[in-house]
């Protein structure tokens, strides 16, 4: 599963809600294998992944109508958690970012994400 950085923090707060029917069931999927199955595997990409394929958003490779912002978050957490562009097991890179993870860093990260206000980011990445 090809992930860009921030997805890695949607991932821990998404609750069933999505951009379309598409999206949702595709996030649906994706959050039960990564939550409920030990070592998955991903692969941290700088660029439109596989959450983005369903996204009614996606205007292209590399493409989002949020480009700027969804850039900034990826940037955000690079530079906070030190991800790099190639693969992890999901649970460990995870473990790790939610050891570090402050509200401050959150609140940086996420500035401007329309999801961040009504989104279980808070409720279920440990630490916050």
């Amino acid at each position: 599963m090809k992930m860009r950085p921030h997805h890695l923090l949607c991932a821990q707060g998404y609750s069933g809600k999505g951009y379309n029917p598409e999206f949702t069931e595709y996030m649906d999927w994706a959050t039960e294998k990564l939550r409920g199955e030990s070592n998955t595997e991903i692969e941290i990409v700088f660029s439109t992944d596989d959450f983005c394929d369903n996204c009614s958003r996606k205007m292209g490779n590399d493409l989002c109508k949020d480009n700027e912002k969804v850039k900034r978050f990826d940037r955000k957490v690079v530079e906070y958690f030190g991800i790099e562009e190639r693969r992890y097991i999901y649970q460990e890179l995870v473990r790790q970012i939610n050891a570090r993870m402050t509200e401050e860093m959150m609140a940086d990260i996420c500035r401007g994400c329309s999801w961040y206000p009504i989104s279980n980011c808070r409720k279920k990445i440990p630490g916050l």
